[in-house]
């Protein structure tokens, strides 16, 4: 019989291949197929079998795999990419900073079932479940909103947060290598005064005495403080997932091991292990001291990856905890959850805007510098948006909520920045490979090494044989090498999102230095993306143009292309009647048609009027053309099969467009312009911002086809673009960039959005590009050099010319601090300049 069920937690070809393992060796199973992308099993039996029996052999791999039921719909099976729960421990998810299993999240904290590192939590925008708010005469009080301390009337304030669970990590770290030290220091004294004639301990008590004094105190140091690495080494050897934790459980534990049954047995080793005194060579030093400096790096460490978010906690610190909600007239505190859609909101001076919204009444100048990393305050009046985080001038104002919880642009950029950490960057397949192989290889140049020892070495041969293999087993880490990429995508794209730059994933950020050719729009682009109308042009004497204005403006109130909006909003100032419209529809790239007064209407470029077997007449064009070669936008309007006049809209362009273009062509880019507008409107910006070339009157498809030949022709293509229309072309570029002025489709085709919609912010990614990309070339390069000179060097090579051995505690220190280096140098990218 085969049954077919569903199994939650996969999310590689390694759990595929323990799931599939786990599951035929089961009694009575037959055959397993395991499908990874279904996340499902279909198990064929001799006879039925109990899902518990599954799930109890899933269960020895680890708690996140679940298998439910055949047909049975569970949460549990949503599989790793499902929403997490939130637990009392830290404030998110939990991921591996290794990227192990891409971008798997746990719900709680501990170890990396494939690497054995600890897992690091997700920084996440907050609810009021997280804000406590207390009395400060009286702290027995706490509730979750702001408000009156019910016995004194005091203002409630916000209590301390709870240490995030990375905080609470190191302080668990500290804590044992604090202990590991004042168990290890007496231990390495015992055995370092060896080398003093006479030993002055020696004459306290004799050496056996030392010697068991040494194992008591090495108990708490193995069976408490660093008992987490065994536990570590043994799960990454129980499931053949082996990692740098299997060669310190390895390495330390045969030392002590061998230490222990020295003390107990010592007559069962040969004299060349003894002391004058009978007793056997111990090395309780070595394990303890090992273990006790590879706690110090992974305290280290822990100190470390709590600065390589710090972007995202700096960004979550800017949401306020509370507002000021204006109703009927009366003003209001409420903590920032309780804001709803189409609230009124008071922003008093230096206040941080709460949500993203629109102001309805009143002007500011707002700090936005936190969010676009342009540190000159932006004016902002009647209409003008604003974004939650940023910081209010010296006045005050009134604002409409528009976007509320996740919804705001700074929820966004954070999740959107957490995602891109967890992505992996193709450069980092490289290092997986390498590390695939590393730790057998390891193992067995250890192997090697004793022999060698052993045979040839000097006397005591089996004791330099064992040191030496336990200093190979303990130098080499591919920690190292595992954390080269990850570290630095995770910083790069923090600082990238401080500076306006959100990165969706980290194979755009790796890719992005390679282009050499960069497809743009005009409007929204190159110019503000804010129209205005100039002037409402009559070519036919049958129509006014207080007439052709409003015929434009009552069938674009139906559009929201921008364009139509500035011909609303025009005709709404000049206090324009609208009229009804019927059969409204839109032609992507040429304009709109629809029927007012029983009038059939055409409104767009000329392509719409050829489409239609209109031609504007020499004089018309000729009027027209006045406007469209000093940069301006004409759209015709025809009135049952008459061309009757256009309306000419102005959109300047951006101060910034010039320098940020002529600074990608001086680095070899290929810059082009690629706009809809007519031929003579493209020349006269082209011409302005000095692009490498253009097309005009380009539809969507005409996009994505410059686009494909281009990659056809083996370059490596970017387009930036704010439009719906430009999201086939996001979409098939090398590299998608979205201005963050423009529409939610763009973004979400793109695969990097310019939060300020400046071309400068390109300049800025092409930057970041470049210095990531040779940050983690350094750490790739520190990581592989560092092991490939010191495993060799740990076996001993040096020996014969120049007497030269490295000490296993030496390694341990090394060992562990190319981990702590490889992250240090990830970091220098916090002080690079964009």
């Amino acid at each position: 019989m085969k049954h077919t069920y569903q199994i939650s937690g996969m999310s590689c070809n390694g759990c595929k291949s323990h799931v599939t393992k786990a599951l035929s060796s089961i009694e009575g199973v037959k055959n397993v197929e395991v499908s990874l992308e279904e996340k499902s099993a279909e198990i064929e039996m001799t006879e039925h079998i109990e899902t518990d029996t599954f799930q109890d052999a899933l269960s020895e791999l680890g708690e996140r795999y679940k298998i439910s039921e055949p047909g049975s719909s569970c949460c549990s099976n949503k599989g790793p990419s499902s929403p997490k729960k939130k637990t009392s421990n830290g404030n998110g998810v939990f991921y591996c900073p290794m990227h192990c299993e891409g971008d798997k999240t746990y719900d709680k904290p501990g170890d990396c079932p494939v690497c054995g590192m600890d897992l690091v939590e997700e920084q996440r925008m907050g609810s009021s479940s997280d804000t406590v708010y207390t009395c400060p005469m009286h702290p027995e009080v706490e509730v979750n909103k702001p408000g009156d301390c019910p016995i004194c009337g005091m203002d409630l304030v916000p209590k301390a947060a709870n240490a995030s669970a990375e905080q609470k990590k190191y302080k668990e770290l500290l804590k044992k290598f604090w202990i590991a030290v004042a168990f290890t220091l007496p231990i390495f004294i015992i055995a370092m005064s060896e080398m003093v004639e006479p030993n002055p301990l020696y004459e306290l008590v004799d050496i056996t005495k030392w010697n068991w004094l040494q194992f008591f105190l090495s108990l708490p140091v193995v069976f408490y403080a660093t008992w987490m690495f065994f536990e570590r080494a043994y799960r990454s050897i129980k499931t053949m997932n082996l990692n740098m934790f299997t060669l310190i459980g390895i390495g330390a534990g045969i030392a002590w091991v061998f230490s222990v049954v020295a003390l107990i047995f010592p007559d069962v080793f040969p004299e060349q292990f003894k002391t004058d005194a009978g007793t056997v060579h111990l090395y309780f030093e070595s394990a303890t001291v090992i273990l006790t400096l590879v706690l110090l790096g992974q305290v280290m460490e822990a100190k470390a990856h709590a600065q390589t978010n710090d972007a995202v906690k700096e960004l979550m610190k800017l949401a306020p905890n509370t507002a000021i909600r204006v109703v009927d007239g009366k003003e209001e505190e409420i903590h920032i959850d309780e804001i709803k859609k189409g609230d009124h909101l008071k922003v008093k001076p230096s206040d941080k805007v709460p949500v993203d919204g629109v102001i309805i009444e009143g002007q500011s100048s707002i700090d936005e510098s936190m969010i676009t990393g342009e540190p000159v305050p932006v004016d902002k009046s009647e209409g003008d948006s604003v974004n939650s985080g940023t910081i209010n001038g010296n006045s005050s104002f009134i604002m409409k909520a528009e976007k509320v919880g996740d919804e705001t642009l700074l929820a966004q950029i954070v999740d959107m920045v957490n995602k891109a950490s967890r992505s992996k960057a193709p450069i980092q397949n490289l290092a997986d490979k390498i590390s695939s192989y590393f730790v057998p290889i390891v193992i067995l140049v250890s192997l090697i090494t004793f022999a060698v020892w052993a045979i040839f070495g000097p006397e005591p041969p089996y004791v330099y044989a064992l040191i030496n293999a336990i200093a190979v087993l303990i130098i080499a880490c591919p920690c190292a090498l595992g954390l080269a990429t990850p570290m630095s995508i995770m910083v790069g794209v923090g600082k990238g999102a401080q500076n306006g730059v959100l990165i969706k994933n980290a194979e755009a950020l790796e890719r992005f230095k390679e282009m050499d050719t960069l497809i743009i729009d005009k409007t929204g682009t190159i110019t503000e993306g804010k129209p205005s109308v100039e002037s409402v042009i009559t070519v036919s004497d049958a129509y006014t143009e207080g007439e052709v204005l409003q015929f434009i403006a009552s069938v674009n109130n139906e559009s929201e292309h921008p364009l139509a909006n500035a011909t609303v909003q025009f005709a709404k100032d000049k206090e324009v009647e609208f009229l009804k419209v019927q059969n409204f529809n839109s032609v992507t790239g040429k304009g709109v048609q629809a029927e007012v007064d029983q009038k059939s209407i055409l409104l767009g470029n000329k392509k719409l009027l050829e489409e239609n077997d209109l031609k504007p007449s020499s004089e018309q064009q000729s009027k027209a053309d006045e406007y469209a070669q000093k940069g301006k936008t004409v759209s015709w309007l025809a009135i049952d099969k008459t061309i009757a006049g256009f309306v000419v809209i102005g959109d300047s362009i951006k101060s910034s467009s010039k320098d940020a273009i002529a600074a990608l062509k001086n680095r070899g880019i290929e810059v082009i312009m690629l706009t809809g507008d007519n031929p003579q409107t493209a020349e006269a910006v082209a011409g302005e911002v000095q692009v490498s070339s253009f097309q005009a009157e380009c539809l969507p498809q005409d996009k994505l086809k410059v686009i494909e030949d281009l990659q056809a022709e083996g370059k490596i293509v970017a387009m930036a673009g704010d439009g719906t229309n430009d999201a086939p072309g996001l979409a098939q570029a090398d590299i998608g960039i979205a201005m963050g002025t423009g529409t939610d489709v763009a973004m979400e085709s793109a695969m990097i959005t310019l939060v300020k919609g400046d071309l400068k912010g390109i300049v800025k990614a092409l930057n970041l590009s470049e210095r990531v990309v040779k940050n983690i070339k350094q750490n790739l390069f520190f990581a592989l050099i560092y092991n490939t000179l010191g495993v060799p060097v740990a076996a001993g090579v040096l020996y014969p010319i120049f007497g030269l051995l490295l000490s296993p505690m030496i390694a341990a220190l090394a060992m562990s601090f190319s981990s702590v280096s490889v992250i240090g140098n990830a970091l220098r990218l916090k002080a690079v300049k964009l």
